[in-house]
């Protein structure tokens, strides 16, 4: 984990370098607290498509759960009476 105080973010090449160094997150303090995270944009694409697809997989459940789903074979059979497949 990377932390550094908010007066460094004045050296936006050595923010990038850190973020590209640390892989991940670089906290930013202030006054001994944390206040921002900054990180490389590729981490940010990563995890937010990891939280996509978190989401997905949750209400995928959900639908589980509520019996909002089909069984496949009925749904195949379906299709081969209704379009002859």
């Amino acid at each position: 984990m990377t932390i550094i105080p908010m007066r460094d973010l004045k050296d936006t090449v050595e923010i990038e370098r850190r973020c590209a160094e640390a892989g991940g997150p670089v906290f930013v303090t202030k006054n001994g607290y944390g206040r921002l995270v900054v990180m490389d944009i590729e981490y940010y694409e990563r995890t937010m498509s990891k939280i996509y697809e978190a989401k997905l997989v949750s209400d995928g459940l959900s639908d589980i759960e509520s019996g909002k789903t089909v069984d496949g074979d009925a749904v195949r059979a379906r299709m081969a009476e209704k379009y002859g497949v």
